[in-house]
This record gives C-alpha cells, sequence and structure tokens, in this order.
C-alpha cells in the first residue's frame, strides 16, 4: 500500500502519459510498475471527464485556455479538481499537492499558474455552496 501523496504522485503520471498520447493510449499502458487502485480510479475519472475540465481550467484562467498550458500543469490541475469534487480531502492538501507537482516536474512559474487557477475554483465552489 502506498500513502495518498505517492498515488496523487502515480496518478499524476498516469494522466500526463495519457495525455501526451491524446487520450488514444489506455491509460497505465504506458507506465511501468503496478498500480495502485486508488491512482488508477482517480486518473480514470480525470481522464473521463477530462473535456469538462479543461472547460473548468480555462474559465478559471485569466486569457489561456487549457490546451494552451503544459501537460504537466494540465494534468495536475485535473487530479486537483476531481479531488475538490470528491471532497474526500480539505481542499488545502489537493491544493497544496497539486502546486508541488507543478513546481517539481515543472517549473516555480507553474507552481504559481496552479495554485491560482485552483484557488479560483475553489473560491467560486465555495460561493455557489
Amino acid at each position: 500500500m502506498i500513502s495518498r501523496r505517492q498515488a496523487r504522485r502515480q496518478a499524476l503520471f498516469l494522466l500526463y502519459q495519457w495525455d501526451l498520447a491524446a487520450g488514444e493510449a489506455e491509460l497505465g499502458s504506458q507506465y511501468g510498475g503496478e498500480i495502485d487502485p486508488w491512482a488508477r480510479a482517480l486518473a480514470a475519472e480525470a481522464a473521463a471527464q477530462s473535456a469538462d475540465l479543461d472547460g473548468r481550467i480555462t474559465a478559471a484562467s485569466d486569457g489561456w485556455t487549457a490546451d494552451r498550458l503544459g501537460a504537466v500543469e494540465r494534468s495536475a490541475l485535473r487530479i486537483a479538481i476531481r479531488e475538490l469534487d470528491r471532497a474526500e480531502v480539505p481542499f488545502e492538501v489537493a491544493i497544496d499537492e497539486a502546486v508541488a507537482f507543478a513546481k517539481k516536474y515543472s517549473s516555480e512559474d507553474a507552481g504559481r499558474l496552479v495554485n491560482g487557477i485552483l484557488g479560483r475554483i475553489q473560491r467560486e465552489e465555495a460561493a455557489r455552496r
């Protein structure tokens, strides 16, 4: 059993690989190793809902569309939004993890971008409730 953080990282990698293959490859087919069931389920949900998630990302981005983002940033955002929707963890956890992944696998600027987009989505969701 792996930690939830490791599972999020695995879900990010699964979704990233799927995104690079333009959704043509089966989710996880390019991953070398055992896949955690929770990670697979999260990545599969994000892949299945990618069009909706990308619409939400675009709506929360100032002057950017989801397809203009890097694959790392887009994947981190999709994973985090699914986690926010699931409401299984505090929103701070989902956002912090996504920002950390964007910084680690892309850049500091990517981390700030991911933080801004997720913060806006979270605030809009909170206002609707």
